[in-house]
């Protein structure tokens, strides 16, 4: 069955015109140092480039059209890839004749860099081309042409051009011929993963088996022997490509053993999920039972034990990781923005295979969030990193928190994060529905239109909503009968409820693992679906010691948290009253047409004017105080402030 889905949401639909008319014009221009931009390290790290980007200009210099050395990260192509990436999905959204002619200009300039094998890395091409292969956990060779060849099959989707595929193509084709179980190939894998999920798009629009074959062979090569990057060290010893990689563990790459074997989400939570997503894609394709049970082991281990609960992931900056379970700190996080972009596309993978509410609740909790949280209102500004907790002073002096910034950087040293979501936010009609021969799932409640077309029939799904302001969702069914078989909806597991009606006659039909199924589908069918939206209160495991005596706020899909914009500096001191009930109020445009959350709290009188450090008989005096909550998402758009998601509660 073929389909196609556009999103006419308000809400979403300012985030792909923010994408079109502010992300990727500037991310363009800062790419090719046209814009006047401070790059930020990410992290205190004087080994991090933050001069310039350089990554168009790198191109130019190994396709031979200017003179120069390569600058930046060893995967600053992937910038390009991305960026290029969202183009493809932008233009398919809403056509921009000059745009296209742009693109078409920097996918020849890479043609033009691509060298005859195939090969392509400007780095290795231009600095170490000796070294191609040969350092595969430091290279990122691999990961950066996934991201390629990802952004190739996007855009030759969207605009047909040849050139663009046909590089991709040869790329690949070069991996094959040096990767592989034969002999004389190349047994390992690269440090990041990513080639992967390129490679199973490959085969989905190529339908040659071979690019499948190669993605199962990264997959379950990889583990298999744990000393191969040790051992490609060994046997070149250079200078190192990325200094202090070499000493992360093996769990840093997931190479610590086979991924059949592997039960808990180790290692950089990027690597990590980005594996995750292919092994999901290669098991739907495969039908290969037992790898989807290998997901669904990361999968449990993540969301039951290493997720916070804005659908970040990665508990420490040192190396981006994940640490144990539980271990859930809010201010020293990492929470990174590509690993809830990467969250939101295994999720959907998942969906693929079996057809389980939990899996659109986690994408909706990392997509409303952590995701999109990593961009400001202007499209100009960006996180690496989305933490639960910010005192600015503290980001500022204390060098353990010198990752957690208080407001969203211009750019960053370290710039995948932007492209990434860029090419996530204008490609998310793709993540809407779930489609299956005569099957359509409804994941996400995004106001949107979705054409099928099936053995020469044609029907069309249009979903009315303002979700998440309310829980009502309107579906109509129409075009020709014989198209949709079954109709399904995802509702929340945070939902107190929900009714469905058919034509306006309500129906009781029980949700099977948060998947209400509707049978004998037919053309003019109206289904409506009121989904119970009101205002949480969350409380972490017991586990989770940094939360013990804390609560969270949500209301829909958005978890709330505090500023001190609105509720004054020291959040510490606040709490709110447990019987308290919250209320929920939209006055303004100000977070995007969602509202906020007013409670009734208190707040401790400080002890700041007392003299002793530490006391016997503390002062504990409490004044009452109205206490406001917002979307986690906008917080860091009204300057800089304190923020806090968990609150005390008393």
């Amino acid at each position: 069955m073929e389909y196609k889905a556009s999103i006419t949401s308000d809400f979403w639909g300012k985030y792909q015109e923010l994408v079109r008319t502010e992300m990727i014009p500037y991310q363009y221009r800062v790419l090719s140092d046209e814009e006047d931009v401070k790059i930020e390290r990410e992290r205190n790290d004087r080994s991090i480039p933050n001069e310039k980007s350089h990554a168009i200009e790198n191109f130019r210099i190994a396709a031979g059209i200017t003179t120069g050395s390569h600058y930046g990260w060893v995967f600053q192509d992937s910038d390009v890839y991305k960026w290029l990436e969202a183009v493809a999905y932008s233009l398919e959204n809403h056509y921009d004749a000059s745009l296209q002619k742009r693109a078409d200009a920097i996918i020849d300039l890479i043609g033009e860099a691509q060298e005859d094998d195939g090969y392509l890395n400007t780095y290795f091409t231009l600095e170490a081309p000796e070294r191609k292969f040969r350092l595969l956990a430091e290279s990122h060779e691999l990961y950066c042409a996934g991201h390629y060849i990802e952004a190739a099959i996007a855009y030759y989707n969207v605009t047909g051009y040849e050139r663009a595929i046909d590089i991709a193509y040869k790329l690949a084709d070069c991996i094959d011929r040096n990767f592989g179980d034969d002999e004389n190939k190349i047994k390992g894998t690269d440090g990041h993963e990513e080639i992967e999920i390129a490679l199973m798009k490959l085969y989905h629009l190529s339908q040659n088996e071979k690019y499948m074959s190669l993605a199962k062979f990264f997959l379950f090569e990889r583990g298999k022997n744990p000393d191969f990057f040790e051992e490609q060290r060994q046997e070149y010893k250079g200078k190192p490509l990325l200094k202090g990689l070499e000493d992360f563990p093996k769990t840093y790459y997931q190479v610590h053993k086979p991924v059949s074997e592997q039960k808990t989400a180790e290692g950089h939570a990027v690597r990590l999920i980005y594996l995750c997503t292919a092994l999901a894609d290669y098991a739907y394709s495969a039908n290969d039972g037992a790898a989807y049970g290998y997901c669904v082991n990361l999968w449990r281990n993540i969301v039951d034990k290493r997720m916070y609960i804005t659908g970040g992931i990665g508990s420490t900056v040192i190396g981006e990781s994940f640490t144990l379970d539980y271990d859930l700190p809010n201010d020293t996080m990492y929470c990174e923005t590509c690993a809830s972009v990467g969250l939101v596309f295994f999720a959907y993978n998942m969906l693929k295979n079996e057809w389980n509410g939990e899996y659109g609740d986690i994408m909706e909790r990392a997509l409303y969030n952590t995701a999109i949280a990593g961009v400001a209102v202007d499209g100009r500004h960006f996180f690496y990193v989305n933490p639960l907790e910010v005192v600015p002073e503290k980001s500022k002096k204390d060098p353990t928190k010198s990752h957690v910034k208080p407001v969203r950087p211009e750019w960053l040293g370290c710039a995948c994060c932007p492209p990434n979501l860029a090419r996530l936010v204008a490609s998310l009609q793709k993540y809407i529905y779930v489609t299956d021969e005569g099957d359509v799932l409804v994941n996400l409640f995004i106001k949107s239109d979705l054409k099928l077309e099936r053995n020469g029939k044609r029907a069309k799904v249009t979903m009315d909503t303002e979700y998440p302001q309310t829980g009502k969702v309107y579906i109509k069914i129409s075009g020709d009968d014989g198209v949709i078989d079954r109709l399904a909806v995802r509702i929340p597991a945070w939902s107190d409820g929900y009714i469905v009606l058919i034509d306006g006659k309500e129906e009781k039909i029980k949700a099977d693992k948060g998947i209400a199924v509707i049978e004998n589908v037919y053309a003019g069918m109206i289904v409506e679906v009121d989904i119970a939206i009101g205002i949480k209160k969350w409380y972490a495991n017991s586990n989770v010691s940094e939360n013990m005596g804390k609560v969270a706020v949500s209301r829909g899909p958005f978890i709330y948290c505090m500023e001190e914009v609105d509720n004054g500096k020291n959040l510490h001191l606040l709490y709110i009253d447990r019987d308290a009930v919250p209320e929920y109020e939209v006055y303004d445009e100000t977070f995007g047409g969602i509202g906020s959350i007013s409670c009734k709290g208190s707040r401790l009188k400080s002890d700041e004017k007392v003299k002793p450090l530490y006391m016997i008989s503390p002062l504990r005096e409490y004044e009452e105080c109205e206490l406001r909550f917002i979307p986690y998402f906008y917080w860091a758009n009204r300057g800089e402030n304190e923020m806090r998601v968990w609150v005390n509660e008393r």
